[in-house]
């Protein structure tokens, strides 16, 4: 059987990462509901080192991470000597800073702001994607801005597809993974439901996505990890990753 490629972001605990032992406590439990493999995102402060030391302790790898852009522009050596302490590749942003969302040409300008950080991680051995959010569906004159991003940017900027926000924002997810194939080595699985008349976040499987349609296009587009978040859970988040984890799994994941 091949190695699984489930992992999850600690965004979806980001209330329980917050200070040095709730992440190290945090990070036990996510062990102990079957998770090898972690996101880093959302943490409260913490020694890049300390962290190294209590992720291996917890048994857990880092396949990904997300860092604020404004990071990766002013210290990327500082950035990538952390990545190399987890032994993790693959970096990402969930969004664009708010001045280029003010920007008419701002997605333009930020595809090439992103790939130049993305040419820098690629000569360090590392990736770097965009998450995007239902916003990224915008027309700007007669695009989407994530075609936008998509288009205008280098090949070596990779794209971390959300499934649950391109489904919100009125796209197929099956589609936009499939527009960056080769491009796209974590996507993020997140289904979206229904409860009484309302849109809703759900656990993997619990919802309506397509998920026998979304897996295959994971893996012809080559997806290396499959990166469980959920922004809001309607009960306690350990339970909500833990119900995805064996839907997943279920799944032959």
């Amino acid at each position: 059987m091949a190695a699984s490629k489930i992992a999850v972001t600690l965004y979806t605990l980001r209330d329980f990462v917050q200070t040095p032992a709730d992440i190290a406590d945090t990070l036990k439990k996510v062990k102990s509901i079957g998770y090898d493999h972690i996101q880093l995102s959302a943490l409260g402060p913490v020694d890049p080192a300390e962290l190294g030391s209590m992720i291996r302790d917890a048994g857990l790898h880092v396949c990904a991470t997300h860092v604020p852009f404004e990071r990766l522009q002013d210290e990327p050596n500082k950035v990538i000597e952390e990545h190399r302490l987890w032994g993790c590749e693959h970096i990402a942003v969930g969004s664009m800073p708010r001045s280029y969302w003010d920007d008419p040409d701002g997605f333009s300008r930020f595809a090439a702001d992103a790939s130049a950080v993305a040419l820098r991680l690629k000569k360090a051995g590392m990736s770097f994607s965009y998450h995007n959010h239902h916003t990224e569906l915008v027309r700007v004159g007669g695009r989407t801005g994530l075609a936008i991003l998509v288009e205008d940017s280098d090949p070596a900027l990779c794209f971390e597809i959300d499934t649950y926000w391109i489904q919100y924002g009125g796209g197929d997810p099956i589609h936009w993974i499939e527009r960056v194939s080769n491009r796209c080595p974590v996507i993020h699985f997140k289904d979206l439901g229904v409860s009484g008349r309302e849109q809703m976040m759900a656990e993997i499987g619990e919802g309506n996505m397509n998920w026998p349609g979304i897996v295959a296009a994971c893996e012809t587009a080559g997806a290396q990890w499959y990166v469980v978040e959920q922004d809001t859970c309607a009960g306690d988040p350990f339970d909500s990753i833990a119900i995805s984890f064996r839907n997943m799994t279920a799944m032959g994941l």
